[in-house]
């Protein structure tokens, strides 16, 4: 669940939380990879408790939430670094970009907002966490 201002503006129940970082490299061929990815990607236990089903194999939804601290370096210091992150212009023109696309390929979407002061609240089920690079 997303909460700006202290309301719920996007929320879901059995489906991906996607946390979305955007680098300067990335690109709108970068955006169609990672939401076929996504929404192919095996992380929901079949019938045999093996994580063998998708988001579309259990009508689940999706979550895109711009989060551009995942493009911080960390390797030195005791301060991230943002200079990998995209300029805040483009990131948003390819968060958006991301969301149309799912909106168009996967009708139980929602979105976070770009560029707000986002809680974004998450039961972890299992837990299990991927990091998915496209």
């Amino acid at each position: 669940r997303v909460v700006i201002d202290g309301e719920t503006t996007a929320a879901i129940d059995r489906g991906l939380l996607v946390l979305v970082g955007i680098e300067k490299q990335d690109s709108e061929a970068a955006a169609e990879r990672l939401l076929e990815r996504l929404l192919g990607y095996r992380v929901f236990p079949d019938e045999h408790g093996r994580m063998n089903r998708s988001v579309c194999d259990e009508s689940g939804a999706l979550l895109l939430v711009p989060q551009f601290t995942l493009a911080a370096d960390t390797r030195k210091g005791t301060r991230a670094s943002f200079t990998s992150a995209a300029p805040p212009e483009e990131g948003h023109r390819l968060f958006e970009h991301l969301c149309a696309l799912a909106r168009a390929a996967w009708p139980n979407s929602c979105f976070g907002q770009f560029g707000a002061d986002m809680k974004v609240h998450l039961v972890n089920d299992g837990p299990v966490t991927f990091w998915i690079a496209s």
